[in-house]
């Protein structure tokens, strides 16, 4: 019986205890984790990433967006200094794209976060800047809410979606 496992395995009996001998066995390459696993784990370690952004980022606009004063009142010599250089940059139009500035990042962050969620962004951001011109309307007296920062806001974040949108169609697979 041994010699015919062995016939069938294509191999040779082991000379010391009469079993066969696997020798001439095909080799096998180790498994490849599969292409789904790898998207898998680089999904999660991203969103780990996004998600310490995210935070990092949700603190430093707390910070400025209920801030007791006014974030520029330091800078309004230098922006009155700009303005008058140059008429048709106005202190409005400054101020509009400083918001739209501010919110591209969380945007960005949003839609790392949130990849199988991403119609939500738009919708997070206009609940976020809602939030802050509320609370800036009631809770500081120095602070002015403006639905021109609410949309200036929502224009950042969808910004910053269509950014993600534009680098992952961009992006030559493997």
């Amino acid at each position: 019986m041994p010699s015919r496992i062995a016939a069938l395995r294509g191999s040779v009996a082991a000379p010391d205890r009469g079993e066969p001998a696997i020798t001439d066995a095909p080799a096998v390459a180790p498994a490849q984790p599969s292409t789904a696993a790898v998207a898998t784990f680089h999904l999660r370690r991203t969103q780990g990433r996004g998600i310490r952004l995210l935070v990092v980022y949700g603190v430093m606009l707390a910070l400025i967006a209920f801030w007791p004063t006014p974030v520029d009142r330091g800078a309004s010599a230098p922006l009155h200094a700009i303005t008058r250089a140059v008429p048709w940059l106005t202190y409005e139009l400054i101020e509009t794209t400083a918001n739209v500035a501010l919110f591209v990042p969380f945007g960005v962050l949003l839609a790392l976060v949130l990849p199988l969620h991403r119609g939500l962004v738009v919708p997070i951001a206009l609940a976020t800047t809602l939030v802050i011109e509320s609370g800036q309307g009631l809770l500081l007296s120095e602070r002015t809410p403006s639905l021109r920062d609410i949309v200036a806001n929502v224009l950042g974040a969808t910004i910053g979606l269509a950014i993600v949108h534009l680098m992952e169609r961009r992006r030559i697979p493997d």
